[in-house]
């Protein structure tokens, strides 16, 4: 019996930017705005990209190094300023299907949270902008507990549910998301529509690499009838 076989999950974490929402465009514009308010050196669209996923000042550390803390605080304002604003005409939508595949999932008795390098004020502007807070049994942020890659933020879901980690499956779209489930010692899927490529999440041995949210219904069907 091979591994996949042996696996009968209950808790479905999910990431949010890049694998719920299609959010990169925006937080590429709104770092980029915001550096350029600071005449700060710019940073390409690829190297914040590469950021994504981790909380707001890890990213910031990531991209600016060097900086001081006088330097990366008004950064990190500036970015929510633009990111929060309504004058930023760069829209977040839900990938295709993400509703329809937690609905689906929902009747089946899944059990739902999110693990995110968002803000819990950022978090929660989003779920109720896509109205999608009545999905998720709980949610953890970045401001509140330790940035990916570190595990605490699975561990700290776990613990509040009452779940096991090997009835935990988490779901995301980057490396940093792969590599604190490895942390945490639980099960991965990737998707590749997010901002890290194939190439890229294989590293971090995923389960399986989806090309689309809804893919993840059939997968987690065979693997029930295996």
């Amino acid at each position: 019996m091979d591994l996949m076989s042996k696996k009968c999950f209950k808790l479905l974490v999910f990431d949010w930017d890049g694998t719920l929402i299609d959010s990169q465009g925006r937080i590429i514009a709104s770092f980029q705005l915001a550096i350029a308010d600071l005449g700060m050196e710019k940073r390409s669209s690829d190297q914040i990209r590469d950021i994504i996923g981790l909380g707001l000042e890890q990213a910031i550390a990531t991209l600016f190094p060097q900086a001081s803390l006088s330097q990366c605080v008004p950064l990190a304002e500036r970015y929510r300023y633009h990111f929060l604003s309504t004058q930023l005409k760069w829209p977040t939508p839900l990938f295709v299907g993400v509703k329809e595949t937690l609905h689906t999932l929902h009747r089946q008795g899944y059990w739902f949270a999110v693990a995110t390098g968002k803000s819990r004020h950022g978090l929660e502007h989003a779920l109720a902008e896509t109205s999608m807070t009545h999905f998720f049994h709980t949610t953890r942020c970045a401001d509140e507990t330790a940035s990916k890659p570190e595990p605490r933020m699975l561990q700290e879901i776990i613990e509040e549910l009452g779940a096991l980690s090997t009835e935990t499956l988490m779901i995301g779209d980057s490396k940093y998301d792969l590599q604190m489930a490895n942390n945490a010692g639980i099960s991965a899927v990737a998707v590749s529509y997010g901002v890290h490529n194939s190439t890229e999440l294989s590293k971090y041995n995923p389960l399986i690499l989806l090309n689309s949210l809804p893919d993840l219904i059939t997968w987690l069907d065979q693997l029930s009838e295996s």
